[in-house]
């Protein structure tokens, strides 16, 4: 294994999309440090998976949602890798119910998630990145970024906030070497997904212009992508990684129709 490899933080790597991208980054790669906050198990699976594909791989457990907890899984993976060249904000929540039935518990559960996490772990990455003079940070974003998502409320003001957060990050931070930006996926295949319609892949691959849903390949590739030199004059941006999904809108009259 290289040591001189460079190093990236998956946070909520231990299943679905962020498990998906800490192995695309390994087969490009990276060094990944793995954090999870409840699923050992999970993570421990990744992390050997990271290593097969010749990899080093760290287990990093905390609440992303903690600002103690960030700051020690950081100082963690800096005495143990020595570096950090590449965040992956992933981790996150949801609550499926109605908004005028979703509990302020619920709700706060969700943005102390995906959005304070999220700028918790810029902040605590950006400093590091600001003293190495170079960095790469990628924020897990949605389609709910564009598109609205009934009965789930949270989740989506939680990932509008993650876009212009983005923004806001790779303004500030342009200056020091460090690029910002958001991989919006659409409809993903994963565990969650089969378990919220066993025909999740017929019913949203038929809605999709491309024909077909999302794999975890297909968001890990665009981070990988973005956390790449060919991608070092790219910041600010959101790549929607969704087959054209949240782009179309509702037309009455479709010339292509069967």
């Amino acid at each position: 294994m290289s040591q001189s490899t460079k190093v990236a933080l998956v946070t909520g790597a231990s299943q679905g999309v962020g498990r998906g991208i800490a192995l695309g980054l390994a087969r490009a790669g990276w060094d990944v440090g793995i954090n999870y906050h409840r699923n050992q198990p999970g993570a421990e699976a990744v992390a050997a998976l990271v290593q097969e594909a010749g990899q080093r791989s760290w287990l990093l457990r905390a609440d992303v949602g903690d600002a103690r907890q960030v700051a020690a899984m950081f100082e963690q993976l800096v005495a143990q890798a020595g570096r950090l060249d590449l965040l992956v904000n992933n981790a996150g929540r949801q609550t499926w119910m109605p908004l005028l039935e979703l509990s302020t518990e619920d709700w706060e559960r969700t943005i102390r998630t995906n959005l304070t996490g999220t700028f918790l772990c810029t902040q605590q990455a950006a400093r590091l990145m600001k003293e190495a003079g170079h960095g790469r940070i990628v924020n897990i974003g949605s389609g709910a970024n564009k598109a609205p998502f009934p009965c789930l409320s949270d989740y989506c003001a939680s990932k509008g906030g993650i876009q212009t957060f983005t923004v806001v990050a790779a303004v500030e931070l342009g200056r020091y070497g460090i690029t910002v930006n958001c991989v919006a996926p659409g409809t993903i295949e994963i565990e969650r997904t089969r378990l919220e319609d066993p025909d999740y892949a017929g019913a949203w691959g038929s809605l999709t212009p491309m024909g077909r849903i999302g794999h975890v390949e297909d968001v890990a590739d665009a981070v990988v992508f973005l956390a790449s030199e060919q991608a070092r004059f790219i910041t600010a941006q959101t790549l929607y990684v969704d087959g054209g999904l949240w782009s179309q809108v509702p037309w009455a009259y479709r010339k292509d129709n069967p």
